[in-house]
């Protein structure tokens, strides 16, 4: 008994020295994709294994410290980023290589110039890391995001004034919507009756591009946003870019869609969003809305882990009292907008396709 207490013991000082340690997992991250180590390790798709003395001269840089990149690697090897390949050089020495696993692989630039890469560095920005040392401050005065402490005036207000940071939450957002959206377009047949359809919070219109390219039955796309978000989006044929404040209304359509929206508002905001979306639609309308929704029960899957995360993400850079909800409170959201029915689709794994009727 006094062995088991002891090795419990163990266990716990050590899993409290991998809890207090563990910002060198994001920042490492981040060096990765600074340095664009995924892009010179892929090659094309050759991903073969390669050292970190391989690795500089593809990054551009032959004078860089191979062993300051290998220990990276490897930690981040214990992430599943990178598989580590092992070949004994000579007595007791070890060559390590390193090729991509498929976590590394979303890091890869396809060929739109897109992947995760500016997800994880527009979380790390200057200005993200500032708020992150405040999160208790979301506890003690939930009046103010820790971001506004930090920062002296809301991120979506800095994203307005800095071209910089908005270009890159853009960039950031596409990398994240079309491996989203091919996944449920591939999987939802949602949008298959619908002829105008309005994507409320659409930031570039990468998803309504998608949905028109699938679905020739829309037949007009309605891309919704502040005025200058959609200032800088491109131009998409069948797509209409259209500035305004949902809080305010939100144009007619056949349906209306929305990612990651609800999530960073109140509960209150969140109702008068979903009524100007309810008054907007005729009867038989539909609001697809995907959102990030929390398991009921808390587990240490990594489902649950990047949705609690994300969670507190929210918490800290866009709004304290914004939030992930579960699948009944967005039930109860939607009854309250007046929706006569609900409808969840699990078809990703980090957002679900949430189907009000009206």
């Amino acid at each position: 008994m006094e062995k088991e207490s002891s090795e419990s013991r163990n266990k716990a000082r050590l899993a409290i020295m991998e809890l207090a340690n563990m910002i060198s997992v994001p920042m490492s991250l981040n060096a990765a994709v600074r340095l664009g180590i995924a892009d010179a390790i892929w090659n094309s798709g050759a991903n073969s294994p390669l050292s970190a003395s391989e690795i500089l001269p593809n990054l551009l840089l032959p004078s860089g410290d191979p062993e300051n990149l290998q220990r990276i690697l490897r930690m981040l090897t214990s992430y599943g980023v990178f598989t580590e390949h092992l070949n004994d050089v000579a007595a007791g020495s070890v060559e390590r290589k390193y090729s991509l696993t498929d976590v590394g692989k979303t890091l890869v630039t396809d060929s739109n110039g897109l992947s995760y890469a500016a997800y994880v560095l527009q979380h790390h920005q200057e200005a993200m890391m500032r708020a992150w040392p405040l999160v208790h401050t979301a506890v003690v005065e939930p009046e103010t995001e820790p971001y506004v402490k930090a920062n002296g005036e809301a991120a979506y207000v800095q994203y307005g004034k800095c071209e910089e940071m908005n270009g890159l939450m853009q960039k950031a957002m596409s990398g994240v919507s079309v491996p989203f959206m091919k996944a449920i377009l591939d999987g939802y047949d949602g949008f298959k009756s619908v002829e105008r359809l309005v994507d409320v919070g659409g930031s570039a219109g990468d998803c309504l591009r998608m949905i028109v390219e699938q679905f020739p039955n829309v037949r007009e796309g309605i891309n919704f946003d502040l005025p200058e978000v959609v200032a800088k989006a491109p131009k998409i044929p069948g797509v209409i870019h259209m500035g305004g404040d949902m809080f305010q209304s939100v144009p007619s359509g056949d349906a209306i869609f929305m990612k990651w929206v609800l999530t960073t508002w109140t509960d209150q905001e969140c109702k008068q969003i979903m009524k100007n979306c309810y008054n907007a639609l005729p009867v038989g309308g539909k609001l697809i809305a995907c959102e990030p929704v929390l398991p009921k029960e808390t587990d240490d899957s990594h489902r649950t882990r990047a949705l609690l995360e994300s969670d507190i993400f929210v918490m800290t850079i866009y709004r304290t009292k914004g939030k992930h909800r579960t699948e009944e409170e967005f039930k109860e959201l939607g009854l309250s907008a007046g929706f006569s029915s609900f409808r969840p689709f699990y078809i990703d794994y980090f957002y679900t396709i949430l189907e009000f009727q009206k």
